[in-house]
């Protein structure tokens, strides 16, 4: 299924491996935010990828 909104809830710790795995879509700065405008869809396994690895799993998605 296509991935229809990414989020990214409190407690980011700004790590930037989000940014690393997928810059398409999230960029860090004081804290990760998702970039809009962006066809997720291009980057669906990127932006999992993200979410799974998220040290403190704050990435969300929804499909």
């Amino acid at each position: 299924m296509a991935i229809k909104k990414v989020w990214i809830e409190e407690g980011c710790t700004a790590c930037g491996l989000c940014e690393d795995i997928c810059p398409e879509v999230f960029k860090v700065e004081d804290i990760a935010t998702v970039i809009e405008g962006v066809n997720y869809d291009d980057y669906e396994e990127q932006i999992k990828e993200a979410a799974e690895s998220c040290p403190v799993e704050v990435i969300k998605h929804n499909e």
